[in-house]
């Protein structure tokens, strides 16, 4: 549990009282501190929806204790880094995150939207300005901090905790002017004896997509586990696992495209049983009622949720599972494969935390000057394996508890 500060004070984190003392400080423009380190790391406080959120500063997480519930990475080891600040937006004043997208939430009549989304850029092309789809999804899955890992976590993440995280951090991000939780759509755990309650509240949200500006019709966004893509009357249909009853479109184009593109993911999915294939998708609502897809993400993830693009790096998350290890996964966001990503952070070794590293066998000149240039700038030890030999020796876990 947090433990904070205020004018040198401890706070109940948890107490009764906690909103109306966040209320007075949020009056009074005072700035709780986080205890996790001495003399505290500046935090804020915020109001969405009339609660009050005690809040990382932008750009801090790497100031707080590794065992900190507000600890991240320094964001330049991962993709975040490239579109903090720009695609990505945190005001301290009205707590709220604006967030650019590089996809359509509207559709015109006619237009067809581009299905399989990012489709893999050099850097110079790259817009770090704002976010793909792809990137929307690591950064929901960041925020909701399930790249984190901890021994304790085994065998008790299931759908209905992906749900709850992922809806909690959509609040307090807006994209358009609009509130990313207006749009969103994540599956709730489905359950036979509440099949038509669930049913009806998915009812509704969909029918909030049917409005229309102009000739424009809104679209959605919906993250989903794939349970099965599938042949349809006409074309084909995704088939979500918590969504049995109701199914999402795609064209045979589409299909055809998404396969082309998705090709790496789609084997690896077949090739694990406990994997777990997580689509993102905008969609539109015709006057039939279905939903069809416009343009589509997906990405793979362990058992435990954790994110992995290829079989070397699954094979170093297992490693790390399997051995009771704490570490946070890195994602890439927009950011280009040309140019090298701490796939992991473990937060359990001393004397800081480790950036490890997985380097292609056929990695160029550029990459190497751009992999050492983060590795000497960084704080963290560093581990690199390159694929063309075996993976090295992972460096020996350190208990390092928060000072009290």
């Amino acid at each position: 549990m947090p433990s904070y500060l205020i004018n040198n004070t401890a706070i109940d984190a948890e107490g009764p009282e906690l909103q109306t003392l966040l209320e007075h400080c949020y009056v009074a423009r005072l700035r709780p501190l986080c205890a996790c380190k001495a003399p505290g790391v500046p935090m804020y406080i915020s109001k969405i929806a009339g609660v009050y959120h005690i809040k990382r500063m932008p750009d801090s997480g790497a100031e707080h204790h590794v065992a900190c519930e507000s600890y991240d990475p320094p964001p330049e080891l991962s993709g975040l880094g490239e579109v903090m600040g720009s695609a990505i937006k945190e005001d301290v004043e009205s707590g709220l995150t604006s967030l650019r997208f590089d996809f359509a939430l509207t559709k015109t009549s006619g237009r067809t939207a581009p299905t399989p989304s990012d489709i893999e850029h050099d850097s110079v092309k790259t817009d770090s300005t704002k976010l793909t789809i792809r990137a929307l999804l690591h950064y929901l899955w960041d925020r909701s901090k399930l790249t984190h890992w901890q021994p304790t976590w085994q065998g008790k993440r299931s759908w209905g905790t992906i749900y709850k995280q992922l809806t909690h951090s959509a609040h307090g991000n807006q994209a358009k002017g609009l509130a990313l939780a207006d749009f969103l759509y994540v599956p709730q755990p489905f359950f036979v004896d509440r099949k038509d309650e669930i049913a009806g509240q998915r009812a509704a949200f969909l029918h909030s997509l049917t409005q229309t500006d102009g000739k424009a019709r809104r679209l959605g966004i919906v993250i989903g586990e794939v349970k099965a893509i599938e042949n349809a009357r006409y074309g084909f249909k995704i088939v979500f696992k918590q969504v049995p009853d109701y199914h999402f479109m795609l064209s045979e184009d589409a299909h055809k495209r998404i396969h082309k593109r998705f090709e790496n993911e789609l084997a690896l999915w077949g090739a694990f049983d406990g994997s777990h294939l997580v689509a993102i998708a905008t969609f539109g609502i015709g006057p039939t009622g279905l939903a069809s897809i416009e343009e589509i993400a997906l990405m793979l993830t362990t058992e435990n949720w954790i994110p992995f693009t290829d079989l070397n790096e699954k094979n170093l998350l297992d490693r790390l599972t399997e051995s009771n290890r704490r570490f946070i996964k890195g994602m890439r966001y927009n950011m280009s494969t040309k140019r090298p990503l701490a796939s992991v952070e473990l937060v359990d070794t001393s004397p800081a935390p480790t950036a490890m590293f997985i380097t292609p066998a056929d990695t160029d000149d550029a990459y190497k000057q751009d992999l050492a240039d983060l590795t000497d700038k960084s704080k963290l030890l560093k581990w690199v394996w390159d694929i063309s030999s075996a993976m090295p020796h992972i460096p020996e876990r350190t208990n390092k508890p928060m000072p009290q």
